[in-house]
């Protein structure tokens, strides 16, 4: 078969598979109408919403390789599906109550299964559901008992939830929500969008603990809508999977996992093809930008710049897992695991490959992957030993992906502001100014490294990172902060623990990292808002909260350098300014003062960099870009230079992009050949 059988055209049905859509008005109207014959029916659907990827077993996608195949039509839908004029003429999901699929309720209660479930949520009890992609946990929104039973259920102590909501209006009397949020909640692809809590939203305390903003989504299914127009109250929604597992797709496994930790499973015997969770979303400078590429958007195909002449697999990061396929000059991004199990066999890795390449009919024999060599991806693709095998850096392809997804054209320089990963010179990557094409990139500048004191738990404990830098910044011709700037913050810790600190950063420091999500770990930690990390990037996201009441505020001192033909931003003149500025300003405020300072001396190396090499266009990717204050700083100080600078939107900047960059940089090695 040619790379051409394997050509991705979102306007080719034969060739691709449409994401899922939430019911339109039409089939709303029906649904809540006494008498239509599919009222209060929660698989109703038609050509222009519905299930699409979650049923689909191979492309096209239609109903002949859907898993609605085994339900016989009867004959007023078979007339509908072979009518032309009809909105449901060959509609894939086309079902009704006499020949579609059922709810049914798995508890102690018995009776109709949706006012069953109904009942248990009114009661305050937790409910699994069996969504258009896979189960879900539900519980009441606006109780505190309700939720903490679920944190207990799902072993999540502080990670936000998010909330389903009725309507805009309801979503309007719970937080602020601009006109562009507005198309974003209200698009059929139903994103959870992240927004500003109102002052009264009505919900309990321990949905989204201490944060200002809240994660809100619209019904995306008619068994949604049904729930809350007779629960008529606010839904928490969350995967029923556990952190690096695909989807609960299977009604055993539901039963089995979910039901001992819920009052019920609601469930229904509608196969589910493609698991996937939800999409989620925030708008950075007013234009969507996707933290997590879910339903709605999962499989459509995204931009390759350069035709891949064959399929590749491209297998993704350790951490908000994701595989890709690159398909001629398309790629499909699969759905998102979170985080890997830490040892083979990767189970998570293997299904969603072995998934997503049934679906699109292939068996690839290229595979991209990391550059470490024990890294879950690599160790993946070595079990393939006829394959061939594409090691990708991991924040090349962050910037990768970004320029991608934008068709920029090469070459361009490209900011890389992540977590920790290996990099061609032996540390630990993350703070990166790299020149790219497609195919390879040149290091140009970087952050000044610290060590990982304890190696690992010091991504999971700021305060050790916070120490790592006060102990053993790299030596850049700063001297390091003194004891009356450091005596506050070094007396919050039992003296053993500074005392272990300090000699793994004399004796063992480990590896050393230039990550700028790090150094955010650390000033969080300086400025007493968080010491650890419960779930990845809290303290990060905390700081940024602490932060965005003071918007774009003045920038502390920053200091850049050259080092060995690189441009290096010595952040220990910023962290000293950190500590003497906490001791008589508002902590929001100082937080506020670093974001500026990254922004700024960011943009300074840009332009150094811009003028060594006479380009211009830039492209930012890494976990940190999802900061918004810090992106709508940087990307407002880039434009009032005159660079042409883009972030990644539907690609998302964290490494659930990964693996699409992983694709883009295999396929245009290959082509090159």
């Amino acid at each position: 078969m040619t790379a051409a059988a394997f050509h991705l055209d979102d306007n080719d049905p034969r060739h691709s598979i449409p994401a899922d859509l939430a019911p339109c008005r039409d089939c709303l109207r029906e649904l809540f109408d006494p008498a239509d014959r599919r009222h209060r029916y929660p698989f109703i659907s038609c050509a222009d919403c519905g299930p699409r990827a979650a049923i689909a077993e191979q492309v096209p996608g239609d109903r002949a390789h859907a898993t609605t195949a085994r339900f016989l039509m009867c004959p007023a839908c078979a007339g509908e599906y072979t009518d032309p004029d009809s909105r449901r003429h060959r509609c894939a999901s086309l079902a009704c109550p006499d020949c579609g699929p059922r709810l049914s309720w798995y508890g102690t209660e018995t009776g109709d299964p949706l006012d069953t479930a109904v009942r248990a949520l009114r009661r305050g009890g937790i409910v699994a559901v069996k969504g258009v992609a896979g189960y879900q946990l539900l519980c009441v929104a606006d109780r505190e008992e309700p939720v903490r039973a679920l944190r207990v259920a799902k072993g999540r102590p502080a990670k936000p939830f998010a909330v389903l909501v009725a309507d805009l209006a309801a979503a309007r009397r719970s937080a602020v929500v601009p006109p562009e949020a507005a198309l974003l909640l209200y698009s059929p692809r139903r994103p959870t969008v992240l927004l500003r809590r109102g002052a009264e939203d009505g919900f309990a305390m321990a949905v989204a603990p201490d944060l200002p903003e809240i994660g809100l989504a619209l019904p995306q299914s008619p068994l949604q809508h049904l729930l809350l127009a007779e629960l008529g109250r606010p839904l928490v929604l969350t995967a029923g999977r556990r952190e690096g597992q695909g989807a609960i797709t299977e009604e055993e496994v539901a039963v089995r996992e979910l039901g001992p930790r819920c009052a019920g499973v609601l469930s229904h015997d509608l196969p589910i093809a493609l698991g996937q969770d939800d999409s989620v979303a925030r708008l950075v400078r007013r234009r969507p930008m996707l933290l997590r590429r879910g339903r709605g958007h999962t499989p459509e195909p995204l931009p390759l710049p350069y035709l891949a002449p064959e399929p590749v697999l491209a297998l993704g990061s350790r951490s908000d897992h994701t595989v890709c396929l690159a398909l001629g000059e398309s790629a499909v991004l699969g759905p998102h695991h979170g985080a890997l199990e830490a040892m083979p066999p990767f189970t998570a890795l293997h299904r969603s490959a072995e998934l997503l390449c049934h679906q699109f009919g292939v068996a690839p024999k290229v595979f991209a992957h990391d550059l470490h060599p024990r890294h879950p991806s690599t160790l993946h693709a070595l079990r393939r030993p006829s394959a061939r095998r594409i090691a990708v850096q991991h924040h090349h392809a962050h910037l990768a992906a970004t320029a991608a997804e934008h068709r920029v054209r090469a070459p361009f320089l490209g900011l890389a502001y992540d977590e920790i990963a290996l990099g061609d010179d032996g540390t630990l990557w993350g703070g990166e100014l790299l020149l790219c094409d497609y195919t390879g990139y040149r290091r140009l500048g970087r952050f000044g490294h610290a060590p990982l004191p304890g190696g690992p738990s010091a991504v999971r404990h700021p305060a050790q990172m916070a120490l790592g830098y006060l102990a053993g910044s790299e030596m850049l011709g700063s001297a390091r902060p003194t004891l009356p700037l450091t005596k506050a913050f070094l007396s919050r810790f039992p003296p053993g623990r500074l005392a272990a600190v300090r000699r793994m950063v004399r004796e063992r420091p480990g590896p050393v990292t230039s990550s700028v999500a790090r150094l955010f770990d650390a000033v969080a930690s300086l400025l007493g808002i968080r010491d650890e990390n419960g779930y990845p990037g809290e303290a990060l996201l905390h700081l940024e909260h602490a932060a965005a009441r003071y918007g774009r505020a003045p920038a502390l001192p920053w200091r850049l350098v050259r080092r060995d033909d690189l441009h290096v931003v010595d952040p220990v003149p910023t962290l000293r300014a950190v500590l003497a500025q906490a001791q008589h300003r508002p902590v929001g405020e100082v937080a506020a003062r670093f974001h500026s300072t990254v922004a700024e001396v960011s943009a300074a190396m840009l332009a150094k960099a811009a003028r060594r090499t006479g380009v211009w266009r830039i492209c930012l990717g890494g976990s940190v870009f999802q900061n918004r204050l810090l992106t709508e700083t940087l990307l407002d100080l880039l434009a009032e230079g005159g660079y042409q600078a883009c972030v990644g939107s539907l690609a998302p900047v964290n490494d659930g992009g990964l693996s699409y960059g992983q694709a883009v940089v295999a396929s245009a090695r290959l082509a090159a050949e």
